[in-house]
């Protein structure tokens, strides 16, 4: 199923900030405009995808011609002039993309001594769901 929200892209000097009014403004990067395209795409899927598997409520999208910006803008660049800005619609299959991005496996090859893979066999462990968790422990060291 497609899911379609309004996005506001805000020229900046370095490339674009894209806001999503809709989903109490969250906000990604991008350097060029196709590079913000994707990273809007991205971050849409990332957060329905989240919502789904935490139970939470999906906020309904607005319509296009509906959203006023202008203030909102203004708090975020303060004392600075509101760089130009589009509204745009950006739509992703979040299942889809899921598949893609967020849930495929990748199957990776590596050695280890053959001392520590038949003590391993000989205890039943899993090597996928070790290496799965020993990344994750160092990825939050």
């Amino acid at each position: 199923m497609l899911s379609v929200y309004p996005a506001c892209f805000c020229k900046e000097e370095n490339g674009y900030s894209i806001f999503f009014p809709d989903l109490n403004w969250l906000a990604t990067c991008g350097d060029t405009l196709e590079d913000a395209m994707e990273m809007a795409v991205d971050c849409l899927a990332g957060y329905l995808y989240d919502c789904k598997k935490e139970n939470e409520p999906i906020p309904t999208a607005s319509e296009m011609n509906t959203l006023s910006v202008e203030a909102q803008l203004k708090e975020f660049y303060e004392d600075s002039p509101i760089p130009s800005y589009f509204i745009n619609m950006v739509s992703v299959d979040v299942e889809a993309y899921a598949k893609e991005h967020f849930e495929k496996s990748v199957k990776k090859t590596l050695s280890i001594p053959a001392w520590l893979n038949k003590a391993a066999l000989e205890q039943g462990i899993n090597f996928s769901q070790t290496l799965q968790e020993a990344l994750l422990a160092k990825l939050r060291a």
